[in-house]
């Protein structure tokens, strides 16, 4: 009344305006004290709360350690527990844990992006189920974690029809701060709802991978076992009990699945059940894991003797890189076909069943055109890709079955990528674990309900789980083959099934292939490499007489270098790849020439010997061994500038091979002895060393003349004197003009002169011949050419 008691376009007084106010603040309080009410941060729409702006907001972690059945039907009590931290700084009171059920999740991509979203707040929050069904808790301190656990029969959780459903446990609670109550934090998962049988079930593969990495050098004792020697003792401590090959095989043979084996692994635990060694720096040490190996066999034989049994090329060689970097070295591809080849002579000995060899599986399923090729080379017609590689381009609103004809008489099996990358990465917390396994059976039940139509689904998943993800897998497993909607199948059937006409069954390009992959690859110098100890092993064992010592474990080690577990380990696998190398060298070098110094020749022709020395345990030959002169104008070798001789050198032993040689002229000649194989190729470092020639000269020849020619004037004067005195004795004596000649001939001037004297001793050498300035005795002794027996044993 004031108010209107004042002038138009006057000010109110400030009495006036002080009282306006007041009046004003005194009219809206019971509205504000209306508005405090409401959970701050918090509005409800269509029944579901919608989280605002709220400092608090997901200050309390909730983690779902469990939830069983993972699957429930008709009658079931689902259980849920797990732990709540406040990682706020205020205290959080009159807290409970409630749980909430949301709509029906219809698309597996919806399943996806609810997963990806499992904690946020700032969307929508499905609205909690009956009250009495909580945890509660009168406070909640900082960094402090409490336990809760809560039991709803299914009834009660109000689900509707068959389908996924959305399933979040809460925290809420209130603060000093802001003293109402609200949610400050969730975790939501997915509850499969199926309780009546499906239709037509879902067709299920499920891969159980045995795959490991290179456990095994090249390396063998040189005893008759030949002794295997381990890089290091992982491979015990992965298939002792609680290692992780020892959980595979103890989960998997409860569960309906098709194992997939790389037959390196079978061979290797096959190895540790007898004598072995284990490299300890520069030494070995014995091996003790015997009975682990055995028990962890025998096992395995009884999982796997009502199984599908698929095997892997030996040592799971890596097929895209070889497609990418080695098929234009020579011999690649053939590795992999000996890999392929080796399977029947591993597995069925091992575990007593007949693998099937008709499968490839590249590397996380990522295919393109020269994958396929390369993976079918070693006769296996059938490719496990996946769809992340192998994508739908037509559009299907479904998942299609697995198989695809791609041309060639080559059957595509496509696995699902979500199912199959559904335990990848830390599943060692149970929160983290049981997420995977409700996230799995969503995507498997939301595509079992896509189309009322039967299809085959192939899971591959990651080669090498660890223990948690082997768990974890092992859980789903038993909850799906024990579920509504699915039914198993071996893999062999699923890629029998009718394909989808709509499904795509074109390959992409290498262009399409994942960089991330592809920087992983086994580098081209890898398969050169490879490709030269090959060689050098041919070259080595077509010496040996007793080869097989040889070529199995180097041709395994071979396989190994290829292997796809070296992927992302470069350095590893280069060290192995040097070690292979290194090793065959040394094997190579075993056989090997005597070096030789400086050889001297005083004559026109002698012989020179060269030495072959074999360190190995076993004999070596037949090699060819070829001296060469450098210089034939001063030295020829055998008549010619070269003479070659074959030699064999029994195990431990060493024998020289004597050739012969003609001097023409002094000096030095620089010769080579090189050892080769029968068919022409060099064995071994070749020996260098050099021959000195010193040739008969001109003033000695004029000495040995000489001295022959006095030889024979002493003979003829022997001769004279011996007919005088006949012709004396038979009375035919001279006048004394003979006497004197005769007695100057008996009594020479000076006796002591060596060239008066007889020479009986010089005119009989040589057997009674006069010695022949043409062929004197040469420095080295003329010796029988042809090679010597067996030799001494040699010293190692």
């Amino acid at each position: 009344m004031a108010e209107a008691a004042d002038f138009q376009g006057t000010s109110p007084s400030p009495a006036r305006r002080w009282l306006r106010r007041t009046a004003a603040l005194l009219a809206g309080a019971p509205l504000l004290a209306g508005l405090l009410q409401l959970p701050a941060g918090s509005a409800y729409a269509d029944g579901q709360a919608i989280a605002e702006t709220d400092p608090d907001s997901g200050t309390v972690a909730v983690a779902v350690d469990s939830l069983t059945p993972s699957a429930p039907t008709k009658g079931d009590t689902v259980t849920v527990s797990g732990t709540v931290i406040n990682n706020g700084k205020q205290t959080v009171t009159k807290a409970h844990v409630g749980l909430r059920v949301g709509p029906e999740v219809n698309t597996r991509s919806s399943v996806d992006a609810l997963a990806e979203d499992g904690t946020d707040l700032s969307g929508s929050v499905p609205p909690e189920i009956d009250g009495k069904y909580t945890a509660k808790f009168s406070s909640l301190a900082p960094g402090v974690a409490e336990h809760f656990n809560i039991s709803v029969p299914v009834g009660d959780l109000d689900l509707g029809k068959g389908g996924v459903y959305e399933f979040a446990v809460s925290l809420s609670g209130q603060t000093s701060a802001q003293p109402w109550e609200r949610i400050l934090g969730i975790q939501r998962t997915f509850l499969p709802w199926k309780p009546d049988a499906a239709g037509p079930k879902t067709k299920t593969t499920y891969l159980w991978p045995l795959v490991s990495t290179t456990h095994m050098a090249a390396e063998t004792g040189p005893d008759e076992e030949q002794t295997p020697v381990f890089l290091n003792d992982d491979l015990a401590k992965e298939i002792s009990p609680g290692g992780r090959l020892n959980q595979m095989v103890t989960l998997g043979k409860d569960l309906d699945v098709t194992w997939v084996v790389d037959p390196d692994l079978l061979a290797s635990v096959d190895a540790m059940t007898g004598s072995y060694r284990v490299r300890s720096g520069d030494d070995t040490v014995r091996g003790t894991h015997q009975d682990v190996a055995k028990q962890w066999l025998a096992d395995l034989q009884d999982a796997v003797a009502d199984k599908e049994v698929v095997a892997l090329p030996f040592a799971d060689p890596d097929l895209a890189s070889l497609a990418h970097n080695g098929t234009d070295i020579a011999g690649s591809l053939s590795q992999l076909k000996e890999a392929t080849n080796v399977v029947d002579n591993t597995v069925p000995p091992i575990l007593h069943v007949k693998p099937n060899t008709d499968f490839a599986w590249p590397v996380e399923g990522a295919v393109d055109r020269s994958i396929v090729k390369v993976a079918t080379s070693a006769g296996a017609d059938k490719v496990i890709a996946r769809s992340d590689s192998l994508q739908e381009t037509n559009g299907l609103s479904y998942t299609p079955s697995a198989a695809r004809p791609i041309g060639g008489g080559i059957t595509a099996v496509v696995a699902d990528a979500r199912l199959s990358t559904a335990f990848e990465g830390d599943l060692a917390k149970a929160s983290a674990s049981t997420l995977a396994v409700q996230r799995f059976l969503a995507q498997s039940l939301a595509l079992g309900l896509q189309t009322g139509k039967q299809r085959s689904i192939v899971v591959a998943p990651q080669r090498t789980p660890s223990g948690s993800q082997a768990r974890a897998m092992a859980e789903a497993l038993r909850a799906l083959q024990g579920g509504t909607w699915s039914e198993s199948q071996k893999l062999s059937e699923a890629a029998a099934a009718k394909p989808d006409p709509d499904a795509t069954t074109k390959v992409p390009n290498s262009s399409s292939y994942p960089s991330a992959l592809r920087k992983k690859e086994l580098p081209r110098s890898a398969f050169t490499q490879i490709a030269q100890t090959q060689d050098e092993l041919d070259n080595f064992t077509g010496v040996l007489s007793d080869p097989s010592r040889v070529v199995t474990p180097f041709g395994r080690a071979l396989n190994r270098e290829m292997s796809a577990s070296w992927r992302g380990r470069a350095a590893e696998a280069k060290s192995f790849r040097a070690g292979v190398r290194s090793y065959l060298d040394g094997l190579t070098g075993r056989v090997r020439l005597i070096d030789k110094s400086e050889t001297k020749l005083s004559g026109r022709s002698a012989t020179i010997p060269v030495t072959v020395q074999n360190n190995l345990v076993q004999d070596v030959g037949p090699l060819v061994l070829r001296l060469t002169s450098m210089n034939p104008t001063r030295l020829e070798i055998g008549g010619t500038g070269y003479q070659e001789q074959p030699v064999s050198v029994s195990g431990g032993h060493s024998q020289s091979v004597k050739f012969t040689t003609s001097a023409n002229a002094n000096g030095r000649a620089t010769v080579i002895a090189q050892l080769y194989t029968m068919d022409g190729r060099p064995y071994g470092e070749a020996v260098t060393f050099d021959v000195k020639v010193t040739e008969i000269t001109a003033t000695v020849m004029l000495v040995i003349g000489g001295g022959v020619l006095l030889l024979v004037l002493a003979g003829f004067r022997m001769y004279t004197q011996r007919k005088r005195a006949a012709a004396r004795a038979g009375g035919e004596s001279d006048s004394g003009e003979e006497q004197e000649a005769e007695s100057d001939e008996e009594s020479p001037e000076n006796p002591d002169d060596p060239e008066a004297r007889p020479k009986e001793t010089g005119a009989r050498s040589r057997a009674g011949g006069p010695e022949q300035p043409s062929d004197p005795a040469p420095d080295t002794a003329a010796e029988n050419g042809g090679p010597s027996g067996t030799g001494e044993r040699v010293d190692r």
